[in-house]
């Protein structure tokens, strides 16, 4: 059973964050969305550093035909070691400006593993 989605007051101005608890015995899921600034056609897969309230990255893939989404994603997964399927471009599809759901980490967590920051 799922609840409803509550608003984050934690990190409202860095990101657009959402945690729901799921009754799975103790277990708990968190899944957050974020904002990233895509930098596409790059010559290495590289988190640049903040970029308002985004996280600026760079990645190998041409912004043409979602070669640059799934660049993310891979680039994404990696990073925070978590799977490929857990990471879905909500917004932005085809702009540099992208929401991004992680499931399985919190705002927090994202941004210290991709930025080193707490």
């Amino acid at each position: 059973m799922k609840l409803p989605i509550r608003s984050c007051t934690a990190c409202a101005k860095q990101s657009v964050c959402a945690e729901r608890l799921q009754n799975s015995g103790s277990r708990q899921f968190s899944e957050c969305d974020l904002r990233f600034h895509i930098a596409p056609n790059a010559k290495i897969d590289k988190v640049i550093g903040e970029y308002g309230d985004a996280i600026k990255i760079k990645v190998r893939g041409p912004a043409a035909k979602g070669k640059a989404n799934a660049a993310l994603r891979c680039f994404l997964a990696e990073e925070l070691k978590i799977p490929k399927n857990a990471i879905v471009v909500n917004h932005g599809h085809k702009s540099r400006g992208k929401v991004i759901r992680i499931e399985g980490l919190s705002a927090a967590d994202v941004r210290r593993r991709l930025l080193g920051t707490t």
